[in-house]
């Protein structure tokens, strides 16, 4: 893409497609009141005013690679539960295709059903198995996988450490993509931090690389943000890295060339989500074979937004673009 401005990259965006495979949950939110304290505990007493279900995981990945333009297929693997169920009916409601996904009686549909009340997190409860998925399960999952990788121009692998991804499937993954040249990113958990060899892009948060590597980095000290990359580096080798350090920003590296950008200021009212909504558009960016100034700004521009929303929410591609055309270090991208 020669000389682009702002506008024709999101045009772009819209001609790719994307492959998610990873970890899906439902995100679930009870809403409510609290007026007394329980006379059976010292326990406050909801009032449920309302409730709220919500694509969450890779996902919320898929969502917000579809609210930026482009066509996300989703791999992973659900219960066939209720949960399961209602999973499905918001996959088909959002307009995404469930091809991808393989529905096992081994397994339980994660959800996180989140307690709120005045606009603060009382409670969570976590519905879930982690355990690795079983050699039929892993099978269908491959079978999904290798059919739909073929027609992508991206994949972003989404790890929650709850068992989709193990480190067999990640390598015959990679293989599969390096062999087809389709760039990889990937959004590191715990459990498979250091198994993501040779992917386009790994983009770990600050308490994911910390304890990927065993290490306690101070983000206000570039020097040791350096230092950890150096030893994913030597761990992985992968093409670009892209650290998210919450309110210290993000940080971004490809072989020697290093940029660092400063969080936006922002009224935050969920962190929830924004590490989805970071890899979406860094993947799209690596894709178009953007610089990396650009994709790590408008990923950390992005990630930002969606903080200003409470639960777990999609970017819009439209506020977005506004606000992208508003910031200085986007000026090349614009036509004189």
């Amino acid at each position: 893409m020669l000389d682009p401005t702002l506008a024709d990259i999101f045009t772009a965006f819209k001609k790719l497609k994307v492959l998610v495979i990873g970890d899906v949950m439902l995100d679930a939110y009870i809403y409510g009141a609290v007026e007394r304290i329980s006379p059976e505990a010292p326990v406050p007493v909801l009032n449920v005013k309302s409730r709220d279900q919500r694509l969450g995981g890779a996902a919320n990945v898929a969502l917000n690679i579809q609210s930026l333009g482009a066509i996300p297929i989703l791999c992973s693997v659900i219960g066939e539960d209720a949960p399961g169920n209602e999973f499905l009916g918001l996959m088909a409601s959002s307009g995404l295709p469930i091809e991808g996904i393989v529905s096992s009686t081994h397994r339980q549909t994660t959800r996180k059903n989140r307690v709120i009340s005045g606009g603060h997190h009382l409670l969570r409860i976590d519905e879930e198995e982690d355990h690795p998925l079983n050699k039929k399960d892993k099978k269908l999952l491959k079978t999904c996988v290798l059919e739909i990788i073929k027609d992508c121009h991206a994949i972003i692998m989404e790890d929650y450490d709850k068992g989709c991804l193990d480190q067999g499937l990640i390598s015959e993954i990679m293989e599969e993509a390096q062999r087809l040249k389709i760039p990889v990113a990937v959004d590191p958990k715990k459990r498979n931090f250091l198994h993501f060899k040779g992917a386009s892009l790994f983009k770990p948060n600050l308490k994911e690389l910390n304890e990927g590597l065993k290490v306690n980095i101070d983000p206000a000290q570039q020097s040791t943000i350096y230092e950890a990359i150096g030893l994913l580096d030597k761990q992985l080798g992968c093409q670009n890295y892209l650290i998210t350090l919450s309110e210290h920003g993000v940080f971004a590296s490809k072989g020697k060339q290093f940029v660092g950008h400063p969080a936006h200021v922002r009224s935050i009212a969920d962190v929830s989500g924004a590490g989805d909504t970071v890899i979406s558009i860094a993947a799209l960016g690596l894709a178009l074979d953007l610089p990396l100034a650009f994709w790590s700004e408008l990923a950390n521009l992005g990630g930002g937004i969606v903080c200003e929303y409470p639960g777990v929410v999609p970017i819009d591609a439209e506020q977005l673009l506004e606000e992208a055309l508003a910031q200085p270090l986007f000026e090349p991208f614009l036509k004189p």
